[in-house]
């Protein structure tokens, strides 16, 4: 039988100490996108789950099944998992991961959270009227990346399209993540750049401005692309995570 999941984009886990860290892949993204990551904090003896949220790295059209609810679910698996093996539980999400690694820090007992390239909302005029038009147009393309690793841009495992359907579902993902983020109170770092042309730049000051946390921080980039934990600053963006948890975690 051929495997369901896409090679190389399998979830992953590294048990370690008794930090616990929840790696969030982006919207039809995979676990590869945060492996690299991943690597790097297990290395440091921590553990680490790579969660593939529901109807990624398969196959386009299980996308299409899914709502923000099962892709939350997901978090919510990991946290749980994470929880009967480490006494801390940080969850670093990347873009649409990002946005749940938010909402997840205002739902969840956890004990610090991450978001990268994180969006706040759709600022786009036809949001409203995709849900009528998926039935016509199931799919929506993808603009040129803007990945400056060349190397790691030619192996990124992602779907090639938008499901226009799941587009809806991001929408309300995020619609319940600004409900919520008020609520945060746990240490918070935002992680965005400069030059990311799939989430604009400032939605990291919307995300600062609206999170009530007196423990949080911004890390700005300059060059990196959208998925910044493969692209050339991601040692720069490591490191950031590195000190905001040595500082936050003792």
């Amino acid at each position: 039988m051929k495997p369901l999941i896409m090679p190389t984009a399998e979830p992953f886990f590294f048990k370690g100490d008794d930090l616990g860290f929840l790696l969030i892949h982006g919207f039809t993204g995979t676990p590869k996108e945060m492996r690299l990551l991943g690597d790097h904090l297990a290395a440091q003896g921590h553990t680490v789950l790579g969660i593939r949220l529901a109807g990624h790295a398969t196959q386009i059209e299980d996308m299409k099944r899914t709502r923000w609810q099962d892709w939350l679910a997901s978090v919510e698996d990991g946290i749980n998992m994470l929880r009967t093996c480490c006494s801390q539980v940080v969850p670093i999400g990347l873009s649409m991961g990002g946005a749940l690694s938010m909402l997840a820090a205002a739902t969840y007992s956890l004990d610090a959270a991450v978001a990268i390239s994180a969006p706040y909302l759709l600022d786009d005029w036809r949001v409203p009227f995709l849900r009528p038009l998926s039935v016509i147009m199931p799919y929506a393309s993808k603009g040129q990346s803007d990945m400056k690793d060349k190397r790691n841009d030619a192996q990124h495992a992602n779907y090639t399209a938008y499901p226009t359907r799941a587009i809806v579902e991001l929408d309300s993902l995020l619609k319940e993540t600004r409900t919520h983020v008020p609520e945060i109170s746990i240490p918070v770092l935002l992680i965005h750049s400069k030059a990311d042309q799939g989430v604009p730049f400032e939605n990291l000051e919307k995300y600062y401005t609206n999170i009530p946390s007196k423990q949080k921080t911004k890390m700005v980039l300059e060059k990196s692309g959208h998925v910044v934990t493969e692209d050339i600053e991601r040692e720069t963006a490591f490191k950031a995570i590195d000190d905001f948890i040595k500082k936050t975690l003792k």
